[in-house]
């Protein structure tokens, strides 16, 4: 057998696979259950007895001292899982209704301004055909019948 040969029919150590598996998941632990690990270490009263059972359960101290503040707090409700993360930010009602009336508005102008083009287009038709305009008409009659109009 030459070298090369004995080096490829030897056994090579196992390689760790080197593909990280995404984010771990944070754990979660219902009430009952820090319930029952918090009765469980009051219930311990020999020195290590604490400590072995947070080894048991996989737990931290700092979980331990975390669930009897919140205990104290507020009983069960104290324990329950909260949501991690930002608060929903409250909106103010006002936001959309404000919104809202500016979209109408910003609607409405564009129909003036478009009013304002048509009549512009007619002003301009009238006096291309030498057709009197609605004020032309107004003030010929305000000559025909004199300043006070109908009743003067």
């Amino acid at each position: 057998m030459t070298e090369s040969m004995a080096l490829s029919t030897s056994v090579t150590p196992s390689v760790p696979d080197p593909e990280v598996n995404g984010r771990p998941r944070r754990r979660t632990f219902t009430a009952q259950y820090k319930l029952k690990i918090l009765k469980e270490a009051s219930a311990c009263g020999k020195p290590g007895e604490v400590g072995a059972l947070l080894r048991r359960e996989g737990l931290y101290s700092s979980h331990l001292t975390h669930w009897k503040r919140e205990y104290e707090q507020g009983a069960l409700k104290g324990l329950r899982s909260k949501k991690r993360g930002r608060k929903p930010l409250r909106r103010n009602p006002l936001v959309s209704q404000v919104a809202k009336l500016q979209r109408e508005n910003d609607k409405l102008q564009k129909r003036v301004k478009q009013a304002e083009a048509i009549i512009e287009i007619q002003k301009k038709a009238c006096e291309l055909l030498g057709v009197p305009s609605a004020q032309e008409l107004q003030l010929r009659n305000k000559k025909k019948h004199g300043k006070g109009g109908r009743n003067g």
